[in-house]
């Protein structure tokens, strides 16, 4: 998926039917019809339940079931039909003029911070920009480069110098010097499509005044660069794009993360800034929800990031989440949550380390012995997962492809062998590296951010 440099003005015109139903009634019929193809799953796996509680109890059978094929079939059922739902309304102003503060924690950034700071000064934002760049202990030349940005960029930079380490630290030392109504989170190594601070903003300018953040789109600049990023491109692409869109609808987006994100300024001072946390994106949005806040997410305002290209990199990263999610639910409960839908959202990632451990210990055991002729665990019951999951991945490529990029100019990139592999063996990477993750946390192994 390649940048364009050119600024764009989408058309927002939906062609989808404008029959409006309210956002509690999409809830409820998904979830109807989600139970509704739950229960015939269970009905279909009987003969399946009967054999493998033959050999380890109808307790375990069900336990196992029910991570690989029950709870999984609910949810993708319930995220396509909410997919089928989902409408984004059109910008009330398409070009505002807020003055934006954004923020931008550098270690060791020196080879690409200057690249991130190109693509900042060719927004074609109209309100002012404030760039705080927050360096974080840098033992290269990241300060220079910034320097050399701010002058051959013509680019209102201010250089700030945090000592102690941690992401974190460098976001809260930023954040006191935000003198504006709206502050935006950058990667070093983050690339913004041209139109995507104007995009971001014009999402909150138009939502409900009680909308505290809004999340960008991330997508993968490095795809070529090896199979693993490769895998990736879909991910981001089908994969992350689809849950954001999910959780958008429901007014209760759990991640704006912090490498593209727009906040309101007054909201993250009032929950105290960024934690000490490794999911530090994760708790502040929690915090924010659990405030009362609502927040969105916008498909077009794209940043283009660089994914990890070797699989030690992508499981240091990936474990990093699953632990930032679990440090999330041990500071915020579902249950606490004082809306509905974040209570749900909030409550399916409670569920999914039990996922990740049945598929983890379970199912990919299971699919070594179905080599060997045992189909115990994992047979021709479980393809049953598989028409729901390409169904929402063909709804969420043709959104991307006729909404997102045919607006945004960008072109889908072919990538057949990443493809496959995203649908054959991403899982059984993803979910021992989530073990991992919620290991790390549950014994308090020590953070590590890079």
């Amino acid at each position: 998926m390649q940048p364009n440099p050119a600024p764009i003005r989408p058309d927002f015109k939906s062609k989808l039917s404008r029959r409006y139903i309210t956002v509690s009634m999409k809830f409820w019929i998904s979830h109807a019809l989600a139970i509704g193809w739950m229960i015939f799953s269970i009905y279909l796996s009987l003969p399946w339940l009967a054999d493998l509680s033959s050999i380890v109890s109808l307790p375990v059978a069900v336990f196992i079931i029910g991570g690989i094929a029950y709870v999984p079939g609910y949810m993708n059922a319930f995220l396509v039909v909410s997919l089928l739902f989902d409408r984004q309304p059109a910008f009330k102003n398409e070009s505002p003029s807020d003055p934006v503060a954004l923020l931008i924690a550098a270690y060791n950034e020196e080879g690409g911070i200057f690249n991130t700071l190109e693509y900042v000064a060719n927004q074609d934002y109209n309100g002012k920009l404030h760039i705080f760049v927050i360096n974080n202990n840098s033992t290269d030349n990241t300060v220079k480069e910034v320097k050399r940005a701010k002058i051959g960029l013509d680019l209102n930079i201010t250089i700030l110098h945090e000592a102690k380490p941690g992401k974190f630290h460098a976001l809260n030392k930023g954040l006191q010097r935000v003198m504006t109504p709206y502050v935006i989170t950058l990667d070093a190594d983050t690339l913004l499509h041209p139109s995507a601070v104007r995009l971001l903003v014009s999402r909150i300018k138009t939502s409900p005044s009680n909308v505290s953040a809004v999340a960008g789109s991330m997508l993968v600049r490095n795809s070529r660069e090896s199979i693993w990023t490769r895998i990736q491109e879909w991910d981001y692409f089908l994969g992350i794009t689809s849950i954001k869109r999910l959780q958008g609808l429901y007014q209760g987006t759990l991640v704006a993360q912090g490498a593209f994100s727009l906040y309101k300024t007054d909201c993250v001072r009032e929950v105290q800034g960024w934690p000490d946390a490794i999911g530090e994106d994760i708790v502040l949005t929690w915090r924010l929800l659990h405030n009362g806040w609502k927040v969105y997410s916008e498909p077009l305002a794209v940043a283009f990031t660089d994914a990890p290209a070797t699989l030690s990199h992508f499981a240091k990263q990936r474990s990093r989440w699953a632990r930032g999610m679990i440090e999330g639910l041990n500071e915020i409960k579902p249950w606490n949550q004082p809306q509905l839908y974040t209570k749900y959202l909030t409550g399916v990632n409670f569920v999914m380390p039990y996922l990740d451990f049945v598929y983890t210990f379970c199912w990919i055991p299971g699919l070594i012995l179905a080599f060997f002729g045992h189909f115990w665990i994992v047979g021709p019951m479980t393809l049953l997962v598989l028409p729901l999951t390409m169904i929402s991945y063909g709804l969420l490529y043709i959104y991307q492809k006729h909404y997102v990029f045919k607006n945004l100019n960008l072109r889908v990139r072919k990538n057949r062998s990443g493809f496959i592999l995203f649908i054959i063996c991403y899982q059984m990477i993803m979910s021992p590296v989530s073990v991992w993750g919620y290991l790390q946390e549950l014994f308090k192994v020590k953070r590590v951010w890079k």
